[in-house]
This record gives C-alpha cells, sequence and structure tokens, in this order.
C-alpha cells in the first residue's frame, strides 16, 4: 500500500472517531436493549480452563487488557473496562475481577505481543483481553503477517495458562468497503475461530447499531452509536464468558 494511500485511509478514519462525543459511561451501562441483543449474536461455547481454575481457586479473575485504544471519543478505556467488570461481578456473586489497563493507543500486534509477554511474567493474569488489527489495518500491514503474530501469540499465552478474548476491529462507514481494512479483519476472524479463542465483535456490533439507527431514523449522533456500540460490547464480552464458564461443553 502506498503511503499516500495509508495516509488517506487513516485521515477518513480519524474524520470519523473525532465526530464521537457526548454520550456518558453511565448512558452506556444502561440494561441491555434488543439492538443490543441482536447485535451481540450467539454466544460462545468456547471454554476458559484458566478462569475455571481462579474462579474455584480464589473468588478472583485477573485480567490485562492491552493492544491498541478500545474505544474512541469521550468514551475512555476506563470506563469500558469498569463497566466489564461491574457486569462480571454481578454476574458472578462474590467475585472479584480485576483489570489492568496496559492498552497503548495506535499499537501494532507485533509491538503488543512483546508486551504481551512481559505483563504475562509481571502481573501473571487468568485471561488477556487484547484489542487487535484496528492500527495494523491502518498502517496498511499484510494481514497474513498479522495473523501469524496474533496465532503464534495466542497458542504462547495458551502453553503458559492465559485464556484470551481478541476484540476485533473498530467499524466505521468510510472503511466499509476499503479491501485491505476488510481483509484484517476476516484474518483477525479466522485466527479466533481456528484457536478457539472469543472473538468481540466490535465491528459487528457497531455496523447492526448504525443499521438500527439508519432504519428507525435515529436522531444519535456518531459519538453515541459509539458509546452504545461499547456499552454492548463489554455486556457482551461479560455474557459470553459467563456463557462459556457456566455451559455444557462435550
Amino acid at each position: 500500500m502506498t503511503t499516500m494511500g495509508r495516509r488517506v485511509r487513516i485521515a477518513l478514519f480519524l474524520t470519523a472517531l473525532a465526530s464521537a462525543t457526548g454520550a456518558s459511561a453511565e448512558e452506556a451501562a444502561a440494561p441491555t436493549s434488543s439492538a443490543c441483543g441482536l447485535a451481540a449474536g450467539e454466544a460462545t461455547t468456547i471454554a476458559f480452563p484458566n478462569l475455571e481454575r481462579a474462579m474455584r481457586e480464589r473468588r478472583r479473575i485477573v485480567a490485562v487488557a492491552i493492544g491498541s485504544s478500545v474505544v474512541g471519543g469521550s468514551f475512555r478505556n476506563g470506563d469500558y473496562y469498569e463497566l466489564v467488570e461491574g457486569f462480571l461481578e454481578k454476574t458472578f456473586k462474590g467475585l472479584d475481577v480485576v483489570v489492568i489497563q496496559r492498552g497503548v493507543s495506535g499499537e501494532l500486534a507485533r509491538d503488543a505481543a512483546d508486551r504481551i509477554r512481559l505483563e504475562v511474567a509481571r502481573s501473571t493474569p487468568d485471561v488477556v483481553f487484547w484489542q487487535v488489527g484496528t492500527a495494523d489495518a491502518m498502517a496498511g500491514l499484510d494481514p497474513a503477517e498479522i495473523g501469524e503474530t496474533v496465532r503464534d501469540t495466542i497458542r504462547w499465552l495458551k502453553d503458559h495458562g492465559v485464556d484470551v478474548v481478541l476484540i476485533g476491529l473498530h467499524y466505521t462507514p468510510v472503511l466499509r468497503d476499503d479491501a485491505e481494512y476488510q481483509a484484517v479483519r476476516a484474518m483477525i476472524t479466522q485466527v479466533a475461530r481456528e484457536e478457539r479463542v472469543l472473538r468481540v465483535r466490535r465491528y459487528e456490533v457497531g455496523e447492526t447499531l448504525e443499521k438500527l439507527r439508519a432504519g428507525k431514523a435515529d436522531t444519535a449522533t456518531s459519538g453515541e452509536v459509539a458509546t452504545r456500540t461499547d456499552g454492548c460490547m463489554a455486556e457482551d464480552l461479560a455474557r459470553s464468558l459467563a456463557t462459556g464458564l457456566f455451559a455444557r461443553r462435550p
């Protein structure tokens, strides 16, 4: 991809994010709407053996959040992960959930992979929440290379007794038909499926909520839609973890 092409893509993406304003974490934490439920899709049946052990032995879960920024606009990472903690602690009575935030805005997968190894030694987490793909797609990196990095890191984490949740790419209409952006999105989806790890479907959630907003002639701003997306993501993540921990699996 040419330097000019990358600049145009980044400019379009930042312009879309710049319109995200005003909605609060409290608004995002409102009870789940039917729109959120539709966006979330099917519940996961993926196993979380290390989370199961942590719950059984300590009633305490330690998660490390790493990678590029999870959210845009005024809805901060701290607000998002407070929602995740709250949803999980509400679901599992008596459970202490600690999310250690180590996210770096604009971080590429290969750089996050190195930090993940250091952070596992430092914090001994039970699970890693890894927001991955957006910065790599914006930089025009090879999807196959990104996939290899993510796959190798997932396997390393599993070998070291740590579960993994991938948080997918951001959704913005200006990149909906961008072939390279979509190729990275497809690669992250493929790796998550093949390695049997949970992928939080940020792109699909944002796309669904945007379509519902347009169909209902909703007056919400793009920033409010982005905040609703983050609230849905937080609840979807907590619900998916709960389902994975409690579901009857073969």
